[in-house]
C-alpha cells in the first residue's frame, strides 16, 4: 500500500505540528512546520529555535502526522530530509513563509539573517514508504523544558468557572 499523498497534505496543512522520530532519541519529538509545495519545512538550531538533534545530519526521517480534531496519530511515513541552503532560490522562497508563521520569536528583526548563520531549514519530502504505528506513540509526552509560567494563574472573582474542554 502506497502513501496517500492527499491525506498527508491535508493533515500537514491543518496542523502546524508534526512529530519526528529522530535518531538517538527515545521518543518522537514535536516540531512546528510549514507545509509548502508538497514538503514540510522545519527550522532547527540557533538561539531560541526548536532543538531537533540529529535532523540536520539525517538523510531520511520518520514523520508522524496527527489528527487536528482528536490529536491521535493519523499517518506515519518516511521523508527525505534535505537542508535548504542560504542564498538559494528555495531559501528565498521559503524563509518569508517560515518567518510569517514564526509567531513567538523573541524578535522578528534580522530573523532570516540569523537563520542563515545559526540555524538549519530542513525540507521534509514524503517518500512512498508508509510506517506502521508504533506502540509508544500514544504515550509520547513533551520533552522536559526549563520554561515555566510567569506566575500564578489569574484569579477570577464573582464569575462562573468554565467547564473543562474535552
Amino acid at each position: 500500500m502506497g502513501l496517500n499523498r492527499a491525506l498527508v497534505e491535508e493533515a500537514a496543512k491543518k496542523s502546524g505540528l508534526l512529530w519526528l522520530d529522530l535518531p538517538g532519541l527515545p521518543q518522537p519529538r514535536a516540531a512546528w512546520h510549514v507545509w509548502h509545495d508538497g514538503s514540510a519545512y522545519v527550522l532547527t538550531g540557533g538561539e531560541g529555535e526548536q532543538p531537533l538533534p540529529g535532523l540536520p545530519e539525517s538523510a531520511h526521517v520518520t514523520v508522524i502526522l496527527r489528527s487536528k480534531d482528536k490529536g491521535g496519530r493519523l499517518v506515519s511515513f518516511v521523508a527525505e530530509a534535505e537542508q535548504v541552503e542560504p542564498g538559494t532560490e528555495l531559501w528565498d522562497e521559503v524563509t518569508p513563509i517560515l518567518a510569517k508563521e514564526r509567531l513567538n520569536a523573541a524578535t522578528h528583526e534580522g530573523q532570516v539573517e540569523a537563520w542563515a548563520t545559526e540555524s538549519w531549514i530542513i525540507r521534509l519530502t514524503p517518500t512512498d514508504e508508509v510506517v506502521e504505528a508504533s506502540e509508544g506513540y500514544a504515550t509520547v509526552r513533551p520533552v522536559p523544558t526549563p520554561a515555566t509560567t510567569a506566575g500564578p494563574p489569574p484569579r477570577l472573582f464573582g464569575g462562573k468557572r468554565r467547564a473543562v474542554d474535552r
